[in-house]
Formats: C-alpha cells, structure tokens, sequence
C-alpha cells in the first residue's frame, strides 16, 4: 500500500486525511456523512480509487477535528478550503459524495479558483423539512445513544436491501466500537445539514460538472437529484447520470462508478 495518513495543520483548526497516488493533478474526495471516521479505511480507499493512482495525486479529507458546538455545511466547506490552502491544492478535480457533494458545491461557488471540475454524487441543492426525515432519525438514535440502531438505520437507509442484509452483522459488530465521542460528532455533523440552500446560487458555478444519483435513494430520494438536474440543466459542460437499483451509496455499490468517474475527470 503506498497511501499515507496524515493532518492539515490550518489557522485555528486541524484536519485529518488520506493520501495517495502519484499524478500531477489533484482529486479531492469529500466523503459523505458517516458514524465513525473513515481514515482508517484508508487500504480500502486507495483499492476503491486504484485507477485514479497514475494520473493523480488523490486525497481524502475528514471533517475537521475538534468541532464546534454548531457546525453547517457552509462552516465544512470554508474550512476544506483552508485545508486545501494549506497543502497548496488549487485547480482540483472536486468528488462530493452526499454531505460531501453539499460541501462540494460550496467550494465551487466560494473558492472557484480551487475546483476545476465537480462531480456530485447521491446529494441535494437543499436539505428542507420535507426532506430531513432521516436526518432527524440518525439524530435522534445518536442522542439516545442507541448505536446498534443507528448503525442498523444508517446501512439500511445507505445500501440497497440486499446489500444491507449481507452485511447486517457487521453493522451490528460496527455499533459495539462506537464511542460516546463519536456520537457527539455525528449529532453535529448531521446538523449541520438541516436547513441547507444553495438552489438560488448554482448558476455562479462554471466549471464542468458531473451529476449521479440512484432511483431508490433512502436518504434523500429520487426527488433532491431530479432538481439537482433542472437547476443545472441550462448549464455547459453539464452531465448527469441516474443509477438504478444501487441505493444512496451508489458510489460504493455501482461497479462502474469510479470509472464513471474517472472518464469525466480525464477529458
């Protein structure tokens, strides 16, 4: 394995991430919400995004530590800008996948110099009530400290059912590692996106832009991709793509995916 995990140093916080790959251009994966940091999934990372080794140097951000009492999606993308400043990253190929693509599609609209093109996958223009249902449900079992539930809830709602079944024991095995400072992160994390907007700001973003979802979404439904693809409609450079079947977490599930990916990311 050649990845390496490492932490941006930044003005008033620090970030942790994942690093590997050896091109000249630089792909930026912000990951969606999740229980427990995915940095020590890093070999599994790197295999996932193999192909994108030769022709880029590939990174993975967390959240940042040490959160704040309140933390909203506008507050995640300001500070992966700073990460990326820090590291010197600008001109990057941007993949937001869920919350990630939320944070995504801050970058580009705030920091245009640091995305040059934007793949969004599995997420939304807007978190609105109607919209927030599963959200609020994660919310609620974390603070209950039911971590069994959460873990159940949040394979269940991410993976499609069959996928969910084969892998419910590891949920529940997952649950058991879970701690009470994990569960703080979520419930902030998780808040932060309650009541995010951006629909009445992205015509400012001009990069090329790849958009993928799937039909049986469990978190944000079918519905937060097919307005994701009206507002962008009128856009060049403009491409989308509905799965079929592969559930939230198509970029996990999907076998073409990160080809999907890549094509766009190497015109």
């Amino acid at each position: 394995m050649s990845f390496i995990t490492d932490s941006a140093e930044c003005e008033g916080f620090e970030t942790e991430y994942v690093k590997f790959g050896s091109g000249d251009k630089a792909l930026v994966i912000l990951p969606g919400l999740s229980v427990q940091s995915l940095i020590p999934l890093a070999p599994a990372i790197e295999k996932q995004y193999g192909l994108f080794k030769n022709e880029f140097t590939v990174y993975l951000f967390e959240r940042r530590k040490d959160l704040p009492g309140s933390y909203s999606v506008y507050d995640m993308g300001n500070d992966t800008a700073g990460a990326m400043k820090t590291l010197g990253i600008k001109d990057a190929c941007i993949f937001g996948a869920s919350q990630g693509g939320m944070i995504a599609m801050c970058l580009a609209l705030d920091y245009p110099e640091l995305v040059s093109r934007l793949a969004l996958g599995s997420t939304a223009a807007r978190v609105s009530e109607s919209r927030s249902g599963v959200i609020k449900e994660w919310i609620s079992l974390a603070e209950k400290a039911d971590c069994e539930g959460l873990y159940l809830s949040f394979g269940k709602r991410v993976y499609p059912e069959n996928v969910f079944e084969s892998f419910k024991d590891t949920f529940k095995e997952m649950a058991k590692t879970v701690s009470d400072e994990d569960l703080k992160r979520f419930i902030i994390l998780a808040r932060g996106t309650l009541g995010f907007d951006v629909t009445d700001k992205l015509e400012n973003i001009n990069c090329p832009l790849l958009l993928t979802g799937d039909d049986s979404d469990g978190v944000l439904g079918e519905e937060a991709f097919k307005e994701l693809e009206a507002l962008l409609s009128d856009k060049e450079d403009f491409e989308a793509y509905l799965y079929s079947s592969f559930g939230h977490a198509v970029y996990d599930t999907a076998p073409d995916y990160t080809e999907r990916l890549y094509n766009f990311f190497t015109k």
